[in-house]
């Protein structure tokens, strides 16, 4: 009888302490429904009337989802129409009904009337409390689809005496009285002709253009195994250039129009392209600016061609060891009548701004100055000679990532913040930048809303408190931001902590990392956020962290240069110190058994982890991963991995690794992903099979680029409870296995502005 109480009471104390159990799936897909929409008070969908004076955002409240409008002026918030008569107009016009506190409207804006927005996929506007339909909203476009040269597009002179269009590859000068044609050039041939993007000189004496030598395209071939409208699969095609493929080759032209002279432009400063732009007239019309990206993204210029006789020289040129970011951070506004322009770099180590001399191409001085980062220029004003810009890392002690707002004079002076609060501002400015709304939080800070006047940043009204009570009664526990020096011992990394609601500190919890690593941004959450995603997995019995290590964006050039020629580093060696660092301050982290998670680049890089850093990570699951950098989108891969390709590529690659392998690996795939060529995911899978490993493949039919969708998300968070809780998770075929929806969490009211 001792015996079997002992036994007994074992197995409770099990079953207590045990992680990943029906239970715990149970209570984390409960949290999804527990908390969504049940964050009160937080504005989306921001904006503004054409004239400035009003602006439109939606809201969660108790009731369901709100639109409320504001009055610049007086500050004054109001509901912006009366919801349930739009309901009762909607539902009738789209024979459905729709419930007045459940209304989806998307790009609702102001205007002078009423309303537009889109709704059931319609255009609609609000005039006048009365509702009309303006359309259907057209289907989506290949996000690859360029543009497409039209030889009947015909380019009028500005006094419209004249217009120029393309005729058998050339260009042809027509006259609009006597409809005469005169050909302007003789060089244009198929696959080697003249743009019918004309541009004509404001004076009307003279005729920008380009020859383009177009390229073979390069295919990217998709079966849909399982078309909605046929029985049989449907193969797709998308023109997807890859790193290393011939591109279009631009040639600048320039016709007198009294002469019907060409002036021939050299390609000396404009060969080796990646891309040329379209010719942009100065307003004197002595001149039109190109600007140029030399393939592989070390030598950006922009460059001035002599309307007179085609004479091209550098105004600015950008050079680079490792690479101009110019998918990012490239930013130039000509301002004092062209006099001058505003153009960004980082040439002093650090995103700043710059003022220079339009006609000598010289600096005149440097507008930001300082061991942080301008994000993104909001306006620049000619009259007043002042910027309005997004700046980070200007506020010492402060996380590096936070985004504030400034005002700065053209010369450098006057520096001014608009949003001192300690917190990530999210604004969004009215069309003429006098005001804006302000919405700052932190991610575990509850976001407060207001209405600053741009001049000093002086709040005009509180518009908006978030209540959280429904999430904080449920057990939310808010993600922990946490800081740690990097490889080099001196920078700090930032990133942040995710509990369960029901963490035990006493416990032992595996570590799931969730990974993006891509050059182009940085991605740890610095807003307070509704997504729920990694509290959901949380749940299940671990801790989940997010990362930005080295080689992300919006931190000095060096911080980010670390990925040059170089992904498949990731921030790792930043990333295992930061864990590490963590694990000592909290021993419920369990770092022998440490998951990797992550989409896209994000596959690249948790596949990475298991490949290149098995002795700290053990499991990993990868969706839709650009395993081969010479396997994905051309320019994403060469901004970062450089040009011409080199054996670099080779050793960045997941597939020539794939022997490596030694921990539990899940790759997931969409079979339509046009984002990532899913033969990158499939070489892979061919070189671990070559290899003799063990390793799980799920394809999606029908899926683009995803993590997975819902059956991609069980299955991966199935293959975590196995390999990291070492729990067989639940037989989700049998009938008796349920994740039954929770209880109806208590209504809150809204406490009193």
């Amino acid at each position: 009888m001792r015996y079997t109480f002992l036994l007994l009471t074992l197995f409770s104390v099990q079953q207590l302490c045990a992680q990943g159990t029906l239970a715990d799936y149970q209570r984390s897909q409960s949290l999804k429904k527990q908390w969504t929409d049940k964050a009160y008070y937080i504005p989306r969908q921001t904006n503004w009337q054409d004239n400035s004076q009003r602006l439109v955002y939606t809201i969660q409240t108790p009731k369901g989802r709100e639109y409320i409008q504001v009055n610049r002026k007086t500050g004054k918030r109001e509901p912006a129409f009366n919801q349930e008569e739009l309901a009762k107009q909607l539902s009738a016009q789209v024979g459905k009904t729709i419930s007045a506190y459940e209304l989806s409207l998307q790009n609702l804006k102001p205007t002078d009337k009423g309303y537009s927005f889109v709704a059931e996929n319609v255009r609609w506007t609000l005039e006048d409390g009365r509702l009309h339909k303006k359309g259907e909203v057209p289907s989506g476009r290949y996000w690859g689809e360029r543009w497409e040269e039209d030889e009947t597009r015909r380019t009028y002179s500005p006094d419209s005496s004249l217009s120029a269009a393309i005729k058998n590859s050339n260009v042809y000068l027509r006259d609009e009285k006597t409809k005469k044609e005169t050909p302007l050039s003789f060089d244009g041939s198929p696959g080697d002709a003249y743009s019918s993007d004309l541009r004509w000189s404001p004076d009307g004496k003279k005729l920008a253009g380009v020859k383009i030598r177009k390229p073979t395209p390069h295919l990217l071939y998709l079966i849909r195994s399982s078309p909605v409208d046929q029985l049989q699969p449907k193969l797709e095609t998308r023109n997807y250039p890859k790193p290393g493929d011939n591109l279009a080759i631009s040639e600048p032209a320039l016709f007198d129009i009294a002469s019907k002279k060409q002036y021939r432009i050299s390609m000396d400063l404009i060969a080796q392209q990646y891309d040329l732009s379209r010719p942009h007239w100065r307003k004197d019309s002595k001149s039109f600016t190109l600007e140029y990206n030399q393939r592989g993204h070390q030598v950006y210029r922009v460059l001035d061609v002599n309307a007179e006789n085609g004479a091209i020289r550098p105004v600015i040129e950008e050079k680079c060891k490792t690479f101009f970011s110019y998918s990012g951070k490239r930013f130039r506004q000509d301002v004092s009548d062209e006099k001058e322009i505003i153009w960004a770099s980082e040439r002093d180590g650090w995103n700043h701004l710059y003022l220079y001399d339009a006609a000598t191409g010289q600096v005149k001085n440097q507008i930001t100055k300082g061991d942080w980062v301008v994000r993104r220029v909001m306006n620049v004003d000619d009259k007043t000679r002042t910027i309005l810009f997004a700046a980070s890392g200007m506020n010492a002690g402060e996380d590096p990532y936070y985004l504030h707002y400034y005002q700065i004079n053209f010369d450098g002076s006057g520096l001014k913040s608009l949003t001192p609060e300690l917190a990530n501002h999210e604004v969004t400015f009215s069309d003429d930048y006098e005001s804006f709304i302000d919405t700052y939080s932190r991610i575990n800070q509850a976001p407060v809303t207001v209405l600053r006047s741009s001049k000093d940043g002086s709040i005009i009204s509180t518009l908006e408190k978030a209540d959280l009570s429904v999430w904080e009664k449920s057990g939310w526990k808010a993600p922990e931001p946490f800081v740690a020096k990097g490889r080099d011992q001196q920078t700090d990394i930032y990133g942040m902590i995710i509990r369960p609601t029901n963490f035990n500190p006493s416990r032992k919890y595996p570590v799931i990392e969730m990974i993006y690593a891509g050059p182009h941004d940085s991605f740890v959450p610095k807003s307070f956020t509704t997504n729920t995603a990694l509290h959901e997995l949380a749940e299940l019995g671990f801790i989940v962290v997010q990362i930005d290590g080295m080689g992300t964006s919006n931190r000095s050039k060096a911080f980010h240069d670390v990925c040059w020629q170089n992904l498949k580093d990731a921030g790792f060696p930043d990333r295992i110190l930061w864990m590490q660092a963590a694990s000592k301050k909290y021993s419920f982290m369990d770092l022998d058994r440490v998951g990797i998670y992550g989409t896209s680049a994000g596959g690249q890089s948790s596949t990475g982890a298991v490949l290149f850093h098995p002795e700290f990570y053990k499991v990993a699951v990868s969706s839709c991963g650009c395993h081969d950098n010479r396997m994905d989108k051309i320019w994403w891969n060469e901004q970062w991995m450089g040009y011409p390709i080199g054996p670099h590529y080779a050793d960045c690659s997941n597939v020539t690794h794939a022997d490596q392998l030694q921990g539990n690996l899940m790759l997931i795939l969409g079979e339509m992903d046009d984002n990532v060529d899913p033969s990158s995911t499939y070489q892979l899978a061919d070189a671990l099979i070559k290899a003799n490993k063990e390793f799980q493949l799920v394809v999606v039919p029908n899926m683009g680029h995803s993590s997975g969708g819902e059956y991609g998300e069980r299955k991966r968070r199935d293959f975590f409870v196995q390999h990291l809780l070492h729990v067989q998770p639940p037989h989700w075929n049998a009938k008796d296995t349920t994740v039954p929806a929770p209880e109806k969490s208590a209504k809150t009211t809204r406490q009193q502005r």
